[in-house]
């Protein structure tokens, strides 16, 4: 061991340092902090005891060191390593194309990977897509979109059985019924009627009063229908273009396919510059400093909801005139 000794004072003259070798072996240099082992940091690296993978590749494989996996509704598949087992991806995830499991993870039974059709980022990826793409009636009465949304039910439901290919046969089922509306005269409106039925329900528009299928032979009323958003399903709309008093009343849309028949309604009134009388509003924001020419106010309207429970109303700039609204 080499020691240096420093002296000063009257030392200082006879010698300046004082070295004293030493022939003892060198104590021995130790990495117990596993921080600074690195032959540990390796070998974690390198995936450890158990093969369950990292950056630099697997290790040995130790079936019972893999963890327990639960809750899988598309089924387990090999890990990384192909040592262990984990829970496969379900459809619409982001997968590795092939049998190996790379990055993103492997696709369930019944799936496959394939490029996204319509990815939200605008990036290309591959993702798990459904084999059988036929929807599916359940022992529940639900129709299933494909087999995949079958699968993942009946993991959380075990009763659940498959009823049929295809579609459950059900009578038409409004998804979004029109809603009623209060308007000024002049102006154009639209109500909207989303119907679900298998089979497809045929949708037509009547009004009180009127023995007719709109919109007959009045010029200003159109109905417009198509398929969607969804499976099976039909939208419709009634659209009336610069509206007079005549129009004002109640609309229903009547869905019906050969099982049965449904319908749903929607009131509208006509707002006249004739003097009303409404309870006081609770302005959205501050008219005299609006810029906006409608203002949105929150009135409990016994014409438009019988229970009072604040039907929003939309008046227009000139209702704002206190000539032609009176509010108690």
């Amino acid at each position: 061991m080499l020691r240096r000794k420093y002296v000063t004072g009257s030392q200082a003259d006879t010698s300046s340092t004082e070295t004293n070798l030493s022939t003892d072996a060198p104590e021995p240099f130790s990495l117990a902090d596993p921080v600074l082992d690195y032959d540990l940091f390796y070998y974690d690296l390198e995936g450890g005891g158990n093969g369950t993978g990292g950056a630099g590749g697997c290790g040995p494989c130790d079936p019972e060191l893999c963890p327990e996996t639960r809750g899988c509704r598309a089924g387990l598949v090999p890990d990384r390593c192909g040592c262990c087992q984990e829970c496969a991806n379900l459809e619409g995830q982001a997968c590795d194309p092939g049998d190996r499991n790379l990055f993103h993870g492997l696709c369930g039974s019944g799936l496959r990977c394939e490029a996204d059709p319509s990815p939200a980022s605008g990036e290309q990826e591959e993702v798990c897509v459904c084999e059988e793409q036929e929807p599916v009636c359940g022992s529940d009465g639900t129709t299933y979109t494909n087999m995949c949304q079958f699968r993942q039910a009946a993991f959380s439901e075990p009763d659940l059985q498959l009823s049929a290919r295809g579609p459950c046969r059900t009578v038409p089922v409004i998804k979004v019924p029109p809603q009623s509306q209060l308007n000024g005269s002049g102006s154009s409106l639209l109500f909207l009627c989303e119907v679900f039925a298998f089979p497809m329900a045929l949708v037509e528009w009547r009004k009180d009063g009127r023995d007719i299928v709109l919109p007959g032979d009045d010029p200003h009323i159109s109905v417009q229908s198509r398929g969607g958003p969804l499976k099976f399903e039909l939208s419709s709309w009634l659209q009336i273009e610069k509206a007079e008093q005549s129009d004002s009343g109640t609309y229903h849309c009547i869905a019906r396919n050969d099982l049965g028949s449904v319908s749903a309604s929607a009131r509208y009134l006509l707002q006249s510059c004739s003097c009303l009388s409404l309870p006081r509003p609770q302005p959205v924001f501050d008219h005299r400093s609006a810029s906006a020419c409608d203002i949105l106010l929150a009135v409990p309207d016994p014409r438009l909801d019988p229970d009072y429970s604040g039907f929003p109303l939309m008046l227009s700039c000139w209702c704002l005139n206190p000539a032609c609204l009176t509010l108690i």
